[in-house]
C-alpha cells in the first residue's frame, strides 16, 4: 500500500512540478508524514526528478518544440549555480535561507503583475547576460535551498518573452542539470532506500508526461494564474516550516 500511495504521489508531484513548478509542495511533505526518513526522502525526490524531468525534455526536443542548440548551454550554467548554492549554503544559517527563499518568490509573485507578457511570447532563448545571469542565480538558489526554483524559472523565461510549452522543457532540462548531480551524491552515499525510490520515480515518470500534454493545451493566458497560486502556496509552506 505505501507503494502505491508513493506512486500517486509522484504523478501529483511532478504532474504540478511540470506545469508549474512547486512539485516539492507535495512530495516532501507527504514522504516525510509517511515516516521517510528525510536523508531518504530527499535522495527519493532527486533521483526521480532526474529522470522524469528528461523525460518531458525528451518529449517536446523530439516533438520539435526546442532544440539542443538552443539549449544545451542550459546544462553548465545551471550546474555551476547549484555547486555555487551549495557552497554558499555551507556557510550562511538556515534561518537566513529561509529568509531569503520568502523574499525571492515574493519578489517574483509581485513582479509576475508588472508585466503585461502572458507567455504568449515567440523569442528564442540567447546565451546572453540576462539570460546566464538569470538562469545561474537559479541554480544557486536551487542549490542553495531548492523549493520554487522551477517556478522562478518559468518567471524568468516569461521576462525573455519565451512561450509556454518551450519555457517548459528548458525549465525540465535545468531541473535534470541541478538534480543529476545530487541525485549521484545520495546514491553514492547510501541514502537511497531503492523500493522507495523506483515507487516514487514511475509515478514521476507518468506524471510528467501527463504534465507536458497538459502543458501543451493550456492557453497562455491561464499560466500566470497557476504561477501565482504555486507562488503563494510555497511562500506559505516555507514560512510554515520555518515556524515550527
Amino acid at each position: 500500500m505505501e507503494y502505491i500511495i508513493l506512486f500517486i504521489i509522484g504523478i501529483t508531484s511532478t504532474t504540478l512540478g511540470t506545469l508549474a513548478g512547486g512539485g516539492g509542495l507535495i512530495n516532501l511533505p507527504a514522504m516525510l508524514f509517511m515516516g521517510i526518513p528525510v536523508h531518504s526522502a530527499i535522495g527519493a525526490n532527486k533521483v526521480s526528478n532526474t529522470v522524469s524531468s528528461f523525460s518531458s525534455f525528451y518529449y517536446l526536443l523530439k516533438k520539435g518544440e526546442i532544440s539542443i542548440k538552443e539549449s544545451y548551454w542550459i546544462v553548465p550554467v545551471s550546474i555551476g549555480g547549484g555547486v555555487s548554492g551549495g557552497f554558499i549554503a555551507s556557510r550562511i544559517t538556515a534561518e537566513h535561507m529561509y529568509v531569503m527563499a520568502i523574499a525571492l518568490l515574493f519578489i517574483a509573485f509581485i513582479v509576475s503583475f508588472l508585466g503585461k507578457d502572458n507567455f504568449a511570447g515567440k523569442e528564442r532563448l540567447k546565451f546572453s547576460k540576462g539570460s546566464v545571469l538569470g538562469l545561474y542565480s537559479i541554480g544557486i538558489y536551487d542549490g542553495l535551498f531548492g523549493p520554487g526554483q522551477g517556478t522562478l524559472m518559468l518567471y524568468l523565461f516569461n521576462y525573455l518573452n519565451i512561450a509556454y510549452i518551450r519555457a517548459v522543457g528548458m525549465m525540465r532540462l535545468a531541473t535534470f542539470s541541478s538534480c543529476f548531480g545530487a541525485a549521484i551524491t545520495y546514491i553514492a552515499t547510501g541514502k537511497v532506500m531503492w523500493a522507495v525510490t523506483l515507487a516514487l520515480m514511475l509515478g514521476s515518470l507518468a506524471g510528467a508526461q501527463i504534465g507536458v500534454r497538459i502543458a501543451e493545451k493550456l492557453k497562455p493566458a491561464y499560466v500566470k494564474p497557476v504561477l501565482r497560486m504555486v507562488t503563494v502556496a510555497l511562500i506559505f509552506q516555507i514560512a510554515a516550516e520555518h515556524i515550527l
